[in-house]
């Protein structure tokens, strides 16, 4: 049998998005940007897609700015707020994807902003209390957290820290790359400026994904050249990766509840099996409280195959990861599992789920554990 339980590192894409941007690859293919016949329709077409997005999202087409995925969105919110807005702090967290991470500490590394930290308690949840302790202090910053972590499935409150940082009239930059497709979003209700998003996390095509700016943050642009993007990304579009970026998150939203309850079932059905079956084990994070439900990080007790387990799933055809997707295949370990101080000699699996996976492959996935842990 063959499972593949890595959809929080890609998706497979959905055969109506194939069926569209294939459509489109055979009849289309003016530049947007040209004022003839051919380009005119492909324009439109790009613009429809922004029009669907921002009609899902509750926010106008003039706030979204597609990209090529979400580590570009993620650099574009923070770099230019630190060029274009004045700020000089920004608060993070220590469980960030690395495209937040590593782009504020290189920013702080070179003098151009100061880098805080939120604290964590155990589970992964972030310190409301030091948050606003951070902002009073260092009020205008940029507060740059994620909207669910990517490895072990936390979230934040998006409200909550959305009025914290209205308080302290800072800036928020919530990476959504986990959440898009999967939750509910009302962005007149919620005081956010920038959200990121890749289409590859909701069954879309790898390679594009879009900025959300709202319109009071007023940033230029990160990649200069043409005007593309009403000025805001120099390139010609990606446009079979925004039609079907678009056609993705419809097709998402429109079965939201449904395969949410589908995927939250399989989640709590590993989790029941392992804890029947496997002695000792445990859970990083929160992932029967506040927690994406298509991630669960699961924590095995000390094994002399610690660091065989990945590869012995692969053997077994189950595709799963030791942490975050964009880290696999290093041998550096999980800045986030480091983070919550997860003991070393107990090895640690990300299983994340997707509407296509079943109970039947649950229960393959525990046969194979048992087995290979010697229970």
């Amino acid at each position: 049998m063959k499972v593949y339980l890595d959809n929080a590192a890609t998706t497979p894409v959905a055969p109506e998005v194939i069926e569209v941007i294939t459509k489109m690859m055979q009849t289309e293919y003016g530049n947007p940007s040209s004022t003839h016949a051919h380009g005119r329709v492909v324009r439109t077409m790009v613009e429809d897609a922004r029009k669907k997005v921002a009609s899902m999202l509750n926010c106008t087409p003039g706030e979204i700015f597609f990209t090529s995925g979400g580590t570009e969105a993620d650099n574009m919110a923070i770099r230019r707020s630190i060029e274009d807005c004045g700020v000089k702090h920004i608060i993070s967290s220590p469980i960030e994807h690395h495209a937040v991470s590593h782009t504020a500490e290189e920013l702080a590394k070179h003098g151009k902003v100061e880098l805080h930290l939120v604290n964590l308690y155990p589970n992964g949840h972030i310190n409301m209390e030091h948050l606003e302790e951070l902002l009073a202090q260092y009020p205008n910053a940029l507060v740059s957290l994620m909207h669910a972590n990517n490895e072990i499935g936390t979230m934040i409150d998006l409200d909550a820290v959305g009025e914290l940082c209205g308080k302290y009239n800072a800036l928020f930059h919530c990476d959504t790359v986990q959440t898009m497709g999967h939750y509910s979003f009302d962005l007149k209700k919620t005081n956010v400026h920038f959200l990121a998003c890749g289409a590859h996390k909701f069954n879309g095509p790898k390679g594009v994904g879009f900025i959300y700016i709202n319109h009071n943050a007023k940033i230029s642009p990160m990649l200069t050249g043409g005007s593309q993007e009403r000025n805001m990304r120099g390139g010609t579009e990606n446009v079979y990766g925004i039609v079907g970026l678009a056609k993705a998150l419809e097709l998402s939203i429109t079965n939201l509840e449904a395969d949410k309850k589908h995927i939250q079932g399989l989640k709590s059905y590993l989790i029941q099996e392992l804890r029947k079956n496997i002695p000792g084990v445990a859970f990083n994070g929160d992932p029967e409280g506040n927690s994406l439900y298509t991630v669960l990080s699961v924590n095995f007790p000390p094994t002399p195959i610690a660091e065989m387990i990945l590869f012995k799933l692969d053997i077994a055809g189950i595709s799963a990861s030791g942490g975050s997707a964009c880290s696999s295949g290093s041998n550096v370990g999980s800045h986030v599992l480091a983070a919550l101080n997860i003991a070393p000699d107990r090895p640690s699996v990300r299983f994340s789920f997707g509407k296509q996976n079943t109970l039947e492959e649950i229960d393959y996935v525990v046969a194979q554990l048992k087995s290979m842990l010697g229970y």
